[in-house]
Formats: C-alpha cells, structure tokens, sequence
C-alpha cells in the first residue's frame, strides 16, 4: 500500500462531515508497568476499537485525584493482563511456585476495580484482570496451577486455541457466544481460586480451573481468564459486549444529568445513634453523600421514624436517644440532620418544594427533604402539626407496626375500626398545612377512611403490590385503583419481605412491582421509596450507590424519558405541589 505523506488532505477528510466524528463509548484499560514504562498490548486496544470503543490507557497511579478523575471520563473498565498478583493482598504467604509480581500495578488497579464497581461501571477482566476482579472484591486466587492436567501456560502463538472451556447454561457469558464449549488460548498459572459472593463461576477448563465468572448482582462485571485480545474475530462478541455496556451505562449517566431522581422514603436517621460520618462512605449506612453521587441520586426524604410502643411500654424505652415525648425525639431527630446539612453545605441542602430540589440540582447540590413516620410524633396534640409544618416536613405517615391515635395500622388490632376521630382531625389540618398524607402502614380500612377524608391526593411512600406477594403492608389492586383516582401516588418499596414471600428478591422483582403497579394505576401514579437503612435494600439495589442500575433496567425496557422522570420522582413532586398549593 502505497503511503501519503499529506497532513492536510488527511486533515481535510476528518472535517469534510459535521460532526466530526461520532461520540464513542471511552473504555479505560489498565496499562502493564514494566521497564519504567508503561505498555500496552496492540490486542487490547484494537480490539477496542473495531468493537466500537475509543480506548484510554490508564497508567498505574494511586493517586486519589488521578483515579477518580479517570473514572469520570471513561464508560468502562477493562482490566488487562500481566504478571502475578502480590497473594498478600489476599492475605496469603507466596508459595515457590509464585511468579513474578508487580508491586506498580497491585495497589492502583485494586483501588480502581473498587472505586468502578461502586459506581456501577461495566468492567472486563483479562487474565490477571479476572483475578483483580476477584481479590478487589472478596475472593481469592490460586498461586499455582501448574500442577493440574491441562497446561495453562503454553509457547504456542497467542491467537492460536491451546484448550476448551465448558460455559455454563443460562449464563451471560453462554448469551455473548451462542455456545456452551469455547475454543481458548492460555497463558497464565495463576487464576481464581474462589470468586467471593458478588460473583459466580461461569466458565471451567476441564481440570476444573475457573475461566469465567459473573456478577451474581445483575451488573455489567464479566472475568476471564484466557486472552480474547489476541483471538481475532472468535471474541470481538465479547468486546462488544463490553461497548454496548458502555453505551448503555453512558446513557443512564446522561439522563440523570437531565432528570431529578428522588427516592421518597430513608431511614438513615434511626442509625444516628451509631454516630454515623454522612460525609463518608460510612459501611453502617446505606445512604451517604458517596453513595448518592455514585448512584446519581439527587434527593432523598429522610424520616424521622418512630416506634410504636406496645401497651405497658413507654417511648423512651423504645429510643436510643433521652427524650421524653416523641415530639421532642422528632425534633432532635430534625436538629440532627440540620447539623448534617450545615456542616456539608458546599454539597447538599435541605428542600421543602418541588421548586427547592430543582435549584438544589442546579447548584449541584444534593436534596434532603424531611417526613416523619408515625403520626405519634404528634403527641396527640393537634398543633404539632403546624410544629412540624413550620419544621419543612413534607409528609406524615399515620402509623407504623402498631394501632396508634390516629388510625388502625396494617400490623395492628383494629383499634378505631380505621382512621380515628383524632386522626380525621389531623389529616384535614394537614390539608390546611399542605403536608402530604402518606398511608404507608395503614390498615385498608384506615387507607379507604383517608382517602374519604382528604381533600388533596394522598401518598403510599414506599409500599409495594399485594397481588405479587401476599403482605398486609401490600397494597390490593382495589387500592391502587382508588388511590390512582384520588390522584395520588404508590412508591414501590424494596423490603425484601414485601416484594417476595419467599427467598431473596432482586432488582428485577422490584420492577416487576413497578410494572404491575403501572398496568394497574397507569404512568403517572408510581415511583420509589426504598427504604434504605429501614431494611430495605435487595440484589441489585443494595444502597444509594446502586441507584443508577434501577434507571439502567428502566431504558432497558423502552420507558422514555419523561416517563422515567415521572417514576423517579416527578409524579411524587407533582402530588407535592397540589398539597402545598392547598396551604392557607
């Protein structure tokens, strides 16, 4: 082929189009440290790019501004291979027959393979990637593999299939390549020995040694131990795999640029007492400003939840905090997550309209809003009401596990045969106030008696749908029916207990709730109310961090994007601004 030595007409065919070029998904490979250099292997980024991808070496650095920085300019990782992985990090003595290790990279990929995962960033790992895979998140690797009877380390070239591995049925990896044995090449001695419980093995050799493994968590995580870099057009499927990911996570980053995401129910503050770091990435609780911005979460209700004491019992014995009353446990409560809001003010805020939370997304600062749960925080005073109102609280929800003065609960002994005459009080003061009225734990006949009573649409803050699984705390068809025709709103929850009645649920029960919640109250009646730090929490949707896979598994399923406002808050804000315009 005949060469041109002409810049410009070179230059003239990248702007003979507008645009220029089209905006690829940007792949962050982990470069190899040897020789004072850092190297690369062609396969990696040509593969990349014949993929679809842009590639972006990154070299082994720890420092924390350097990592993130790369992290927020990249749609993916993909960790490369090379030498040994130091067995301290796993808390292992090196045996003899250890290879070389390479003490540049162990630290620096380790720390990105964390800081990825927790913002939910598509990552492939290659030979030493997979076992950087398992040893940054909880397995283990085996130092040694040299013993077994298939040679792992061969001098064939590397684009040549040296041995075959036996894919699991069902898995993603069986879905990227049609086929459940696949032809490999092999080059390494090293290779997981125990995946830890955020992945499972989905591919062996026949000796037994992993090949594969996969998120266990429906995340875009994929390891693999022989070098598909290197074997032409037999595994770009998993490269483009890896840029469709990409594309995808790229895509939900961008939405929630444009779009408010307001989970409308935490229980963070009722871990208070740990003395919990809101300004760290605090392992106790599940919301946090980390957390938040990882999963793009722009606001959150949190709760000031109260216990319902049983007869004999006293509120106080029920707290971990010396109060007296339950007003005066609120209000602590309250002062609590003021302090937290004065002491992060560069970075969130409180919010008590609609109007508040989307200035608060304009200055790039996070929203708290405030609720109470339990109407016993009223202390059976009427006024407390206005109390509250002129605290910022945004809602009330009746009751808790327990028949209070208010209203007969979900878990309770039908006390008052549903919304008691105090309780009717309370909800057209509350009308009056503009505080929205949250039947979340109400008995069905306390929800149909508010639902009489008020006169603005009430909310159900995070509850989930009966006919999907059988819990009093469910709300029926019926209910969901009324509730849509008074104009409010559901927020599905994601307890465990109230979105399967057996075993573990995942993300996807949580959208199956959604989605019946939607073929029965239409789009404009439905969100989320997580109820993280109160027990919820399920695979998939762990913590705030997570929060981007929920909208992941929405433009999966085709919602637009107002729709997908709609869920992530906007109808919830909407029922808000009619309650508040009601305010005297």
């Amino acid at each position: 082929m005949m060469r041109h030595f002409d810049l410009q007409a070179t230059l003239n065919q990248v702007y003979a189009h507008f645009p220029a070029a089209s905006r690829q998904p940007v792949i962050g490979i982990t470069g190899n440290y040897e020789d004072l250099t850092c190297k690369l292997g062609r396969g990696y980024y040509d593969s990349v790019i014949r993929a679809g991808g842009t590639p972006l070496v990154i070299p082994p650095s720890t420092d924390k501004d350097v990592l993130m920085g790369t992290l927020d300019h990249i749609d993916a990782l993909l960790l490369s291979g090379g030498s040994d992985i130091n067995p301290l990090w796993c808390g292992e003595e090196p045996v003899p027959g250890l290879h070389g290790i390479n003490q540049e990279r162990d630290l620096p990929e380790l720390l990105i393979t964390r800081l990825a995962y927790n913002r939910q960033m598509p990552i492939l790992g290659i030979c030493r990637g997979i076992q950087t895979l398992a040893v940054a998140l909880g397995g283990k690797v085996c130092q040694d593999i040299e013993a077994t009877t298939v040679k792992h380390s061969q001098d064939a070239d590397r684009s040549e299939p040296t041995h075959t591995v036996d894919i699991e049925a069902g898995s993603l990896l069986e879905t990227i390549f049609s086929q459940q044995t696949l032809y490999v090449n092999s080059f390494h001695h090293q290779a997981v020995s125990e995946p830890g419980s955020l992945f499972r093995i989905t591919a062996r050799a026949k000796d037994g040694t992993v090949e594969a493994m996969e998120s266990t968590e429906m995340k875009s995580i994929i390891g693999v131990q022989w070098h598909p870099e290197c074997m032409g057009d037999d595994s770009q499927p998993l490269f483009r795999w890896l840029i469709g990911e990409a594309k995808a996570y790229r895509q939900a980053q961008e939405l929630h640029n444009r779009v408010l995401t307001l989970d409308t129910h935490c229980d963070t503050p009722m871990l208070f007492p740990q003395g919990i770091h809101f300004d760290q990435r605090d392992p106790r609780i599940l919301v946090d400003l980390h957390k938040m911005t990882e999963g793009r979460q722009d606001a959150t209700i949190m709760v000031s939840y109260l216990p319902q004491p049983k007869i004999g019992e006293t509120f106080s014995s029920k707290v971990d905090f010396d109060v007296t009353t339950p007003t005066e446990y609120a209000d602590l409560i309250f002062d609590k997550i003021e302090e937290i809001v004065s002491a992060n003010a560069s970075y969130i805020a409180l919010a008590r309209t609609p109007g508040d939370l989307y200035e608060n997304k304009r200055q790039g600062k996070k929203s708290i809003m405030l609720g109470i749960e339990n109407g016993l925080a009223l202390g059976g005073l009427l006024q407390n009401v206005q109390h509250f109102a002129n605290r910022g609280v945004v809602y009330i929800t009746l009751c808790h596990n327990g028949d209070n003065d208010l209203c007969d609960s979900a878990r309770g002994c039908n006390t008052h045969g549903g919304v008691s005459r105090f309780g009717e009080q309370v909800i057209r003061e509350m009308n009056r106030l503009g505080l929205m009225v949250d039947l979340s734990h109400a008995a069905e006949k306390s929800f149909y008696d508010a639902l009489d009573i008020s006169q603005t649409p009430i909310v159900c803050s995070h509850s989930s749908c009966r006919a999907l699984c059988d819990h009093p705390r469910n709300l029926t068809d019926d209910q969901m029916h009324r509730l849509a025709a008074h104009g409010g709103v559901m927020q599905v929850t994601l307890y465990n207990g109230f979105l399967v009645k057996d075993g573990d649920a995942t993300i996807l029960d949580a959208i199956a709730h959604l989605e019946h919640a939607i073929s029965v109250m239409g789009i404009d009646h439905v969100g989320l109310g997580t109820d993280f730090d109160g027990d919820g929490g399920i695979c998939g949707l762990r913590d705030s961090s997570e929060l981007l896979q929920f909208t992941r598994q929405l433009l999966a399923r085709h919602y637009s994007e107002r729709d997908i406002q709609k869920i992530w808050g906007g109808n919830f804000l909407r029922v808000m601004s009619q309650v508040q315009k009601m305010r005297d």
